[in-house]
């Protein structure tokens, strides 16, 4: 079993900054690929980014690229999603996820790749 906890959500005008934490625990950590997804009120759960097991793989949804950055310390047990220039489009309830399939250097986006999930933290931008 994984258990996630995320934190670092909060209220932000467009165009700052936020950085969330996903701590994990009850497997080790190095072994676990990591992911964020994101759901709107009314919308399903999308992909934000992805990590490997080592950190050395990263992937992207395309309106991410170049305003956020997921990364991970496996000494911490936690991956984080740094989020800058914010949109009020990025409001949403963000999901920590993690899988335990040896993809190697692949990082997975669709939800059912991932086999654990944290209950969510909210973000959301002002205008």
């Amino acid at each position: 079993q994984v258990q996630l906890v995320e934190s670092g959500g909060g209220l932000m005008q467009a165009g700052g900054s936020l950085r969330l934490s996903c701590a994990a625990s009850g497997r080790t950590f190095s072994s676990l690929g990591m992911g964020w997804f994101r759901q709107a009120p009314g919308k399903e759960r999308e992909f934000v980014a992805g990590i490997n097991w080592s950190g050395g793989s990263t992937y992207y949804a395309d309106s991410m690229k170049g305003r956020f950055t997921i990364s991970r310390d496996n000494n911490k047990k936690t991956v984080y999603l740094q989020m800058n220039s914010l949109k009020p489009e990025d409001t949403a309830v963000y999901y920590c996820a993690a899988h335990t399939a040896p993809y190697g250097t692949i990082v997975p986006v669709t939800t059912t790749r991932f086999g654990y999930w944290g209950r969510g933290t909210q973000v959301t931008v002002s205008s």
